[in-house]
């Protein structure tokens, strides 16, 4: 690419007054005009907090990333955004998705740059910053900060898949408070995201998947040195990536998006990667509907033998040869010929690779499980879908009737789900309501509810259970995540009683709540609207312009992009 055809250029390569303001601000920082003469211009989106621990290593990160792009002849510019930190943030993470994608779009093609490097790591930095980038449309690359080591406790592995089995064993007596403190020493001790297939590996492997970023990207610890040497390594792909014009829209087409859905279902990813892939495909402009992520993965076994689904972690699967080799068992299935952001096919790319665990890489001969992928339900009790994760959920409820007992509210299940009145059984069907986007707002990581007590007690591990709401990565169980419409939207999920009996059939896809359209009819005309909602403010913005899970719950006014061209001068 020339030195006309730089988009920085458009700013920096400007003479007279318009070139000496943005000159000499960037003097100001100590860097010589000849430095912005024909050196395409590199953003590095980093999403380093404190408040996101995460994240917590990226300003070192940051370092090598800089060092490829200078190496390759290229100029880096740091940049923050909003970082979401999914540890510590309330309400919820998810409810500031949307807004920090409006934060890297803008942050993008408001100023020089003619590639953007992004540093994505806890569950929602990833889609935001990739949603963000996808409306503006130039050479981008991803680095992810990797996953943390995996944890220990009592001469045993343990990640944060455990906190749920932690919680339930203190509330049922099993295990000490001084027990759980130890766990919690041992659970986060290095940097980097969640050590289990959780929603930020998942992230992870969904942009390598895609091919927007090097291979091996997803799984290298955080605390190992590879993870600098492939972040050097990026920064000096993306310089060649403005060369070569290679943009986002030419990496993620329709074929990119259905070989990450299946490989989502071979490696037992998040359900929380429905929603954000969603989301992403509207960015872009390609044709994704919820159906297709049932469609495309009903045949996929689920390879990778990582918690939440099964026994190791994100490190175990790096030393086992990565996603590469996961890949390269699945390459059947894919579409080999799908180009990637370092130049190469996805065949290319993969053929390579060795799986030297088969422990925690599979075969498609010996599959770790068949069941694996998103099933998308749907009956009246959710009429645009639901999704469940049947790696994660047990055998014995895949097809199941039970009355359902309800919850109005999350303030409503804490207030009673241990209480030794409720009207609860094994075979109850527990119900969440107005935990979706709107109703939250924000679509909280509730729908894992713990069990009662009292449940507990005499040994039950699992039941169904229902909500509007979402699931942890790393969280498992016979769960019924993302209802739609949701509750807070009016629909039938929204007037469910205590006592409706609640049919789950997996196998045939089906979630069907056995009242008749008369009675639910009725019942909706009765239904009042929240009246209590928030009145100002980004949440007003979020909850009166979110739409629904199963279009990706981003804004209706942020499908589709403006492109990275800037009509008006600031001088």
């Amino acid at each position: 690419m020339s030195e006309k055809q730089l988009r920085s250029q458009n700013w920096l390569g400007k003479k007279w007054k318009d070139g000496l303001n943005y000159l000499a601000w960037m003097r100001n920082q100590g860097i010589p005009t000849h430095e912005f003469k024909g050196k395409p211009i590199i953003g590095i989106c980093n999403t380093w907090s404190e408040l996101t621990p995460c994240n917590g290593h990226f300003r070192e990160l940051a370092v090598s990333i800089k060092r490829g792009i200078l190496e390759a002849g290229g100029f880096p510019v740091e940049f923050p955004v909003m970082s979401l930190g999914e540890t510590l943030m309330k309400p919820t993470a998810m409810l500031f998705r949307n807004l920090v994608s409006m934060d890297v779009e803008e942050s993008i093609r408001a100023n020089p740059v003619d590639g953007v490097v992004l540093m994505c790591g806890c569950d929602k930095t990833t889609p935001s910053l990739v949603m963000g980038a996808c409306s503006v449309n130039i050479p981008t690359i991803v680095v992810s900060g990797g996953p943390m080591l995996t944890g220990k406790f009592q001469g045993r592995n343990i990640g944060t898949s455990d906190v749920w089995r932690f919680a339930d064993n203190v509330r049922s007596g099993i295990m000490s408070e001084e027990e759980l403190n130890l766990a919690e020493s041992g659970m986060c001790r290095s940097n980097g995201h969640c050590a289990p297939m959780g929603t930020a590996s998942s992230m992870a492997c969904m942009v390598e998947s895609l091919g927007l970023s090097l291979p091996e990207n997803a799984a290298i610890p955080a605390a190992d040195s590879n993870r600098k040497v492939l972040a050097q390594l990026t920064g000096m792909r993306i310089v060649e990536m403005v060369k070569e014009d290679l943009k986002l829209s030419d990496i993620l087409t329709r074929k990119a998006f259905e070989n990450a859905i299946k490989v989502n279902a071979a490696i037992g990813g998040s359900t929380n990667f429905v929603i954000h892939l969603l989301a992403i495909a509207g960015r872009i402009g390609v044709d994704l509907k919820i159906d297709d992520f049932d469609a495309l993965s009903a045949t996929i076994p689920l390879l990778a033998n990582l918690q939440p689904s099964g026994e190791y972690f994100m490190e175990d699967l790096y030393y086992a040869g990565g996603l590469p080799a996961v890949m390269k068992e699945l390459i059947e299935y894919l579409h080999p010929d799908v180009k990637t952001a370092n130049g190469l096919t996805v065949k290319e790319n993969v053929m390579k690779a060795k799986n030297v665990n088969e422990n925690v890489i599979t075969s498609l001969e010996k599959p770790f499980k068949k069941n694996s992928g998103i099933v998308v339900l749907k009956g009246n009790l959710c009429i645009e879908g639901a999704v469940l994760k049947p790696s994660a959920a047990s055998p014995h409820l895949m097809k199941h009737t039970g009355k359902a007992v309800v919850f109005e509210n999350i303030e409503d299940y804490k207030a009673r789900i241990d209480s030794p009145d409720l009207e609860v059984d094994e075979n109850s069907v527990l119900i969440l309501k107005n935990v979706g986007p709107k109703g939250y707002p924000g679509m909280a990581e509730v729908g894992n509810m713990g069990l009662p007590s009292k449940l507990l007690a005499k040994g039950i591990s699992d039941m169904v259970r229902i909500s509007d709401g979402r699931m942890s990565g790393t969280g498992f169980g016979t769960v019924v995540l993302h209802v739609s419409p949701e509750a807070a939207a009016g629909g039938n999920f929204s007037v469910v009683q205590n006592g409706d009996v609640i049919q789950l059939d997996i196998h045939n896809r089906i979630l069907h709540l056995d009242v008749s359209d008369d009675e639910l009819d009725a019942r909706k005309k009765a239904f009042k609207e929240d009246e209590s909602k928030i009145k100002r403010g980004y949440a007003y913005l979020y909850i009166n312009h979110v739409e629904q899970a199963h279009l990706g719950a981003d804004f209706d006014f942020l499908k589709g992009g403006s492109g990275s061209i800037v009509t008006r001068d600031s001088h």
